[in-house]
């Protein structure tokens, strides 16, 4: 039995995830911003499930979280980065603010999540990070260049933590999915402020649709849970889970790509290290 420990458990992945493994038995800190939207896992499994209040726009309630949940199931053993959110339109049309706490939620929160348990992994010699990242993160959209653009921070964040930590026994799993049925568009997608008309061919375009798949999108969250939770129990995990056929032939494609670039390229590239 592990004890995992899940930010943004009210919905979406979280969710998901937090009731898969407490069908598989394990011990769950289930974490949300209102607590109280996590309060039915209590209730439905006391034995097995602990609610905290957890902010990851605010280090103190993180550092509070882990702290706590340490105490009383003794050990972390799965911390699971899911809280976040999205940001639709184009870069000129995001305001600074909007930019700044996006970014803060997808790319900073995770690192200080990771920050507050690496003390419990280190000493426990042993621990899994899972890290959610995004599509977007492969290859971007019009639309999601702060959004996309953080998720793709966190990935190589996460790499290096997976470098850092790898002494002490420490893993690290970046969950790439692709369009999963969720509330992500319905409830976790922010517009941008403002509308800039020449936008609509391009970040307008992409918006359009994102509402057109939602409730239709091929990923079911709950097979998802389960392979997250295979990639967890595996002696040999993967860096990047990558889920769903969409996700997977984004990949392939841009992997396509990124070669045909780097071999156009090469000659140009080659040429500006000094002669030997």
């Amino acid at each position: 039995m592990k004890t995992w420990f899940i930010t943004g458990a009210s919905s979406g992945f979280g969710r998901a995830l937090a009731a898969a493994v407490i069908a598989h038995g394990h011990q769950v800190a289930v974490t949300a911003r209102d607590v109280s939207q996590v309060e039915d896992f209590v209730e439905d499994y006391p034995l097995q499930v602990r609610a905290y209040a957890l902010d990851v726009l605010q280090p103190e309630s993180i550092r509070q979280a882990v702290a706590e949940a340490r105490r009383d199931f003794g050990r972390l053993d799965v911390v699971v980065n899911n809280a976040g959110y999205g940001l639709i339109g184009a870069l000129e049309e995001c305001s600074e603010e909007q930019m700044l706490r996006n970014i803060e939620t997808n790319l900073t929160g995770p690192l200080r999540v990771m920050r507050a348990a690496l003390p419990v992994f280190r000493e426990q010699r042993g621990g899994h990070f899972i890290n959610m990242g995004a599509a977007a993160a492969i290859s971007n959209y019009a639309g999601f260049s702060v959004y996309g653009g953080a998720k793709a921070g966190m990935e190589l964040a996460s790499e290096a933590v997976a470098a850092e930590a790898a002494p002490f026994g420490v893993k690290v799993t970046i969950v790439i999915p692709g369009p999963f049925r969720t509330d992500f568009i319905s409830r976790s997608l922010d517009r941008a402020e403002q509308s800039v008309p020449e936008y609509a061919v391009t970040a307008g375009k992409f918006r359009g649709f994102l509402e057109k798949v939602d409730g239709k999108q091929p990923g079911d969250p709950a097979a998802a849970a389960q392979a997250i939770i295979q990639a967890v129990e595996s002696d040999k995990p993967p860096f990047r889970l990558v889920l769903g056929k969409y996700a997977y032939q984004k990949a392939r494609r841009q992997l396509d790509r990124l070669r045909g670039e780097l071999d156009g390229w090469e000659p140009v590239g080659l040429a500006t290290d000094y002669p030997v």
